[in-house]
């Protein structure tokens, strides 16, 4: 997400409190590392409180900013020692009782993606989120909790150990639900289950969250899943509220293991994605064929707004994340609206038929 300066915030600061600003300056400069690309970004951030305290307007605002504010920057220390390892966000029902066929289920999905070293995040709570972390056990288990005045206790697995953080809001949650999340596989659920799902849905449709499987679980005879995407289908499609491509971004499988390998094959060539400038630039694990590129600007050239499709062996540009510069890059000029069609073009990549001899580089993100 490219930086843009809240240049109002700057203009109000120098007519009516030069010697404000510059204590901000000095004070910024002072706690910030030298060596930090994110001074602008921190100051801008203490201009925006100042602003919120000379305006004084509610007492509950102010409240709201700090909770907000101090659970954010919790959980991203808490979260940093995790950076590089892929993580799973589970969904589902607290109230799945643990003699359910789902439940049982559950557990074996904890127990695959841990298999697969894939860290599992779930609500803490009970049901489909307790059986997953019993799969899956504490090391590969994150519990990111809710305090309510009911089912607010954490499960067992994470319980007073360090993988588990506790919000106040909702909204702050559900951001590292997506956030942390590599995947995001949906068991049958409640009302917060169906809002996580349309949520995830919608943020990765408008390109507000990255690409990233979403794999919807059920049992082998189940119906959940599958009335749900009839409705979809029926309401949505038909009436073009959604692309038909749109579907391409969900998988429907019925056991744990097609689950797993689902997330598994997205990631056999794919590695991550970002924008750089005006460039969308898709990380690989290994090159692209002639052959592939070819079919890419051939079939795929909807996604472009100008030009084609272009590879490369490294990216020198991206001084951020220094050790992904090694990983080839496939980069276009993205349209930024078809994730449907995305989606299907990392499938496309994925395929090993459309790789060159020669395997490039594989990390964990």
């Amino acid at each position: 997400m490219p930086f843009d300066s809240d240049d109002y915030l700057s203009r109000h600061f120098r007519t009516n409190g030069s010697d404000l600003a510059t204590k901000i300056d000095e004070i910024t400069a002072l706690i910030t590392p030298e060596t930090s690309e994110n001074l602008p970004l921190y100051r801008e951030m203490l201009l925006t409180v100042v602003r919120l305290a000379q305006a004084d307007r509610s007492r509950w605002d102010a409240k709201i900013l700090l909770q907000t504010m101090r659970e954010m920057e919790h959980a991203f220390r808490m979260l940093d020692q995790f950076k590089r390892r892929r993580k799973v966000t589970v969904f589902g029902s607290a109230r799945t009782p643990v003699e359910h066929p789902i439940y049982a289920m559950a557990r074996k999905l904890g127990e695959t993606l841990a298999r697969y070293d894939l860290m599992v995040i779930t609500g803490a709570g009970g049901g489909i989120m307790a059986a997953a972390h019993e799969g899956a056990g504490l090391e590969h288990s994150l519990g990111l909790n809710i305090t309510l005045p009911f089912e607010q206790h954490a499960n067992a697995t994470v319980e007073g150990t360090d993988n588990l953080l506790s919000f106040h809001f909702f909204f702050v949650r559900k951001l590292f639900f997506v956030k942390e999340a590599d995947a995001l596989i949906l068991c049958p659920g409640g009302f917060g289950t169906l809002d996580e799902a349309l949520e995830v849905l919608t943020l990765i449709q408008t390109g507000k969250s990255p690409l990233v499987p979403i794999v919807l679980l059920d049992e082998p005879d189940g119906s959940y899943w599958k009335d749900a995407l009839q409705f979809i289908n029926r309401q949505l499609v038909e009436n073009r509220y959604v692309l038909p491509s749109d579907m391409s971004l969900i998988r429907l499988v019925d056991n744990a293991e097609d689950a797993v390998k689902e997330i598994d094959h997205f990631y056999r060539n794919f590695h991550s994605s970002r924008w750089l400038k005006d460039r969308f630039v898709m990380r690989l694990n290994h090159h692209l064929s002639h052959k592939a590129l070819a079919y890419l600007n051939e079939y795929f050239a909807d996604l472009c707004l100008s030009g084609g499709f272009d590879q490369q062996p490294f990216c020198e540009l991206e001084q951020d994340e220094p050790e992904l510069q090694r990983l080839p890059r496939l980069t276009f000029i993205f349209n930024g609206r078809d994730h449907g069609r995305l989606r299907e073009l990392t499938d496309f990549i994925n395929d090993s038929d459309n790789w060159q001899a020669k395997s490039g580089i594989q990390m964990a993100r």
